[in-house]
């Protein structure tokens, strides 16, 4: 039986670790190669959670080949769109096409408003939403070639409501879905698909560290995952706490699949009810 995305090419990037390498790995399971771009290195303003490294980026190409799929990955950083096109333009001369857009590398940092610096906001903006619209920029001349796709960007449930001491993340997030819908419109023409998934915590570094526990639960002197996840279990009306990378994958596995043919232009939370509170 034929994978759902059998015999497509997708694009990702952030692709390293966490969320990334799970859609990497999810969309090579049922039958899709990748092109897969990282960083792989430190960002000057993030401190709350180490960054991922090539020998990271080197483990997603393992795993991927594993399941007996094709994989091109690069260092790059979605903030240099010239670096962002010889990736995905050798990824595309080596695996003969282009038909998915995974734009999924960003980053994360709390910080109270009136104590951000203005090159903290800049960087921010810079990787979470130019980078969207650099990664979008370079591959959108693939998907047409190739008759049409799907991209899709992942915000956050911060880019569906405010979120305190994240104004430039939350901005960043809430940036991105203007650019989903303007190429949804502009691009629909030659089938070419955009949505958004808007994700919960997910369970992965970038939350999952002592900095960010501890800035959760600031009068506690011994902040740990356990009483993390006991305050952020009240914060869904489902009883879970934070969602999983795969359940994300699965997510945009639907978006990218023929199964939404017709699905443009949508913001899909997976947030266990997050939003709704």
């Amino acid at each position: 039986m034929a994978g759902r995305v059998e015999g497509k090419v997708a694009f990702i990037t952030g692709a390293a670790r966490s969320q990334g390498r799970s859609h990497a790995l999810r969309l090579a399971q049922e039958g899709a190669d990748v092109i897969a771009v990282d960083l792989c290195g430190p960002v000057e303003s993030i401190s709350m959670y180490p960054p991922a490294t090539e020998e990271d980026l080197a483990e997603t190409v393992r795993q991927v080949e594993a399941l007996d799929r094709r994989i091109v990955a690069t260092k790059a950083d979605v903030r240099d769109p010239a670096a962002l096109r010889a990736a995905v333009d050798d990824g595309v001369a080596q695996l003969g096409r282009l038909d998915i857009v995974l734009s999924n590398a960003g980053v994360f940092e709390l910080a109270p408003a009136l104590e951000l610096t203005d090159d903290a906001w800049q960087e921010m903006i810079d990787i979470n939403l130019t980078g969207v619209w650099n990664t979008c920029r370079v591959a959108l001349p693939h998907l047409i070639e190739s008759g049409g796709g799907s991209i899709v960007i992942t915000s956050s449930t911060a880019g569906l409501k405010g979120t305190a001491n994240t104004i430039h993340y939350t901005a960043a997030k809430h940036g991105v879905i203007g650019v989903m819908r303007t190429l949804a419109n502009e691009f629909g023409k030659q089938s070419i698909r955009v949505n958004t998934v808007h994700p919960t915590g997910v369970d992965t570094v970038m939350i999952q560290n002592e900095k960010t526990w501890g800035l959760f639960t600031p009068d506690d002197p011994n902040p740990t995952r356990e009483k993390f996840a006991e305050l952020f279990e009240t914060l869904h009306p489902l009883p879970v706490a934070y969602v999983d990378p795969v359940d994300i994958s699965n997510a945009i596995l639907f978006l990218v699949s023929d199964e939404a043919r017709y699905v443009t232009g949508v913001t899909l939370p997976v947030d266990a009810g997050y939003t709704i509170r």
